[in-house]
């Protein structure tokens, strides 16, 4: 992990802070619950409503004992929560990261043998900066018809951001950092961006450090997306380019997904809360149970993680037992039950 953010070595049972949010939250929270379980976890789970399930029962998306629990346990795992569009409450996603500074959002996309994508050999992690830019939320009508949208970007997140990324290579083993940018059109903010990377990069001379234009890097990804290795992002790009990179290796029901601060780390899949399908045990677990598996490697439980990393991979890989967004015919409880079994064998 990264040495900017919080890691726990323990053995003994450890309390986290459970959203299961809403749409198919509660069904995939269920089936990771019941797979961590089985591969001796050996967790106990604070459970808090949030989103709109919570403003119908609450008043309010994001309820006081929610963030005091987060702020208590420090480590969240969180299914996916309905943002409405164009109106309602703020996103809860965003209103979380930039509550407890989870100022890394960090999203590997790693191609899994026997999924159906067209690009093998993909092996991308992208680091997006979580606090700010243009989801500052810092909008207003200057005159009607006109609607003024502010970007803020500052030396201090973009500088801590970096260094996230460096260090992340250096403890992973990875041999380049690519920044990603528009500093050709907006030079003093996503200027002020890069020319923060590459003061961070000064400090780091056994990592590659390079930069590519987002329109480019968009081009790039899909024609040769395993040529490239850790990518650094503001936070409007950073949300873009990651759902792209989860195109190229199966969607985002398959991506994991770490939301990451000095003091605080929630842990979420990546995907919306599909409330078309809520209910009828079709959603697939695989992205929130890959992010309960990067949750566990933060609390230092690493022997749980490489187990339920083997068993996930066992029947994906092995079995080829799959839901049906992948083109199998398994259903979220049904792949639930064949992780439990490879477990317990």
């Amino acid at each position: 992990m990264a040495k900017t953010q919080m890691k726990t070595k323990t053995n003994a049972k450890t309390t986290i802070t459970l959203i299961p949010g809403d749409g198919i939250g509660p069904e995939v929270t269920e089936a990771t619950l019941r797979v961590l379980e089985a591969a001796g976890a050996e967790l106990e789970y604070d459970r808090h409503l949030a989103g709109a399930e919570a403003y119908e029962k609450l008043g309010t998306p994001l309820p006081k004992a929610l963030l005091d629990s987060v702020r208590r346990h420090r480590v969240a795992l969180k299914g996916p929560v309905t943002t409405p569009v164009g109106g309602g409450f703020r996103s809860i996603n965003v209103e979380l990261r930039q509550r407890f500074e989870l100022y890394a959002n960090l999203r590997p996309a790693r191609t899994l043998e026997g999924l159906p994508t067209k690009f093998p050999g993909v092996d991308v992690v992208v680091v997006r900066e979580n606090t700010e830019d243009l989801y500052g939320g810092l909008e207003h009508v200057v005159v009607p018809g006109v609607v003024e949208s502010l970007k803020i970007i500052t030396a201090k997140a973009s500088t801590r951001i970096a260094r996230f990324a460096f260090d992340y290579a250096v403890q992973h083993g990875r041999k380049r950092v690519t920044a990603v940018h528009k500093a050709n059109i907006m030079k003093l903010s996503d200027g002020l961006f890069l020319d923060c990377f590459r003061k961070v990069a000064k400090g780091y001379p056994q990592i590659a450090a390079e930069d590519r234009i987002v329109d480019n890097m968009c081009m790039q990804l899909v024609m040769r997306p395993e040529a490239w290795d850790v990518l650094l992002l503001e936070n409007l790009y950073g949300d873009i380019v990651s759902d792209l990179c989860a195109g190229l290796v199966g969607g985002l029901g398959v991506v994991p997904g770490a939301n990451l601060g000095r003091k605080h780390a929630i842990f979420e899949a990546v995907h919306g809360s599909a409330p078309d399908i809520k209910g009828q045990n079709v959603a697939n677990p695989l992205a929130l149970m890959r992010s309960a598996i990067m949750m566990l490697r933060h609390l230092g439980k690493d022997d749980v993680a490489d187990r339920l990393r083997a068993a996930i991979r066992d029947v994906v890989v092995r079995q080829k037992i799959r839901t049906h967004d992948l083109g199998g015919k398994a259903t979220t409880s049904g792949f639930a039950d064949a992780v439990v079994a490879a477990l317990q064998r």
